[in-house]
């Protein structure tokens, strides 16, 4: 644990938390993309098929419990509350996300460190988890209609991908043989799919105006 990990964890974790706020208190999910979300679920519950079997620490338990927890309750906020559901966008949210699984999946069978169940699963996740923002950042661009949270919640996942970059450079130069070719270029894959975000939303906070994408 580095001061970088500890930043992206807790980026990672405020990003999940200010979903749930506005999904549960405003009980809406207007901007929210289900695809993203069902992608995100997707992730979590192929990367920690280890939480009941290889026991590393309280902390990443309890962070692993979140994460899952997390993920499936947004889904099903959106799937069947009946409140939320109806502020869905259906119409808008139209990416065929399910068409980024399998090319995923096809990459970790071919490219992995070991090829066990576990580890193919875990590298699954982290392709899937490098893509799975695009059905979130299509929507944004259709909709162009962009509230503070929605906007502080996918701020903050790009926020936690670019901290977790700099943990790897920090760990890269002070532990011996760290090397890690496949999370590396898909974090960095992850990080670039923001930077369009990124630069229309620091343009609209110096500007002081309402944070729109291009078309």
């Amino acid at each position: 644990m580095n001061i970088f990990r500890l930043a992206g964890d807790m980026t990672h974790l405020f990003s999940v938390l200010v979903l749930l706020l506005k999904i549960h208190t405003i009980k809406s999910c207007a901007g929210v993309s289900l695809k993203t979300q069902e992608l995100y679920a997707i992730v979590f519950a192929t990367r920690y098929l280890d939480i009941f079997t290889d026991y590393i620490s309280l902390y990443n338990t309890i962070m692993k419990l979140i994460f899952l927890g997390s993920s499936f309750s947004i889904v099903w906020y959106i799937r069947h509350h009946k409140a939320v559901r109806r502020s869905y966008d259906k119409d808008q949210d139209t990416f065929r996300h399910l068409f980024l699984v399998l090319p995923c999946l096809l990459l970790a069978l071919v490219i992995h460190e070991k090829f066990t169940f576990k580890e193919v699963m875990w590298t699954f996740s982290i392709y899937l988890e490098a893509v799975a923002i695009l059905p979130q950042l299509v929507l944004l661009q259709r909709t162009r209609n962009i509230d503070n949270l929605t906007g502080q919640y996918v701020l903050l996942l790009g926020a936690y991908r670019a901290f977790y970059i700099l943990n790897w450079i920090y760990r890269y130069f002070t532990e011996p043989h760290y090397v890690h070719w496949i999370t590396w270029i898909a974090g960095l894959v992850q990080t670039l799919l923001y930077a369009d975000f990124f630069y229309y939303y620091f343009q609209s906070w110096k500007n002081n105006v309402k944070l729109e994408l291009p078309a």
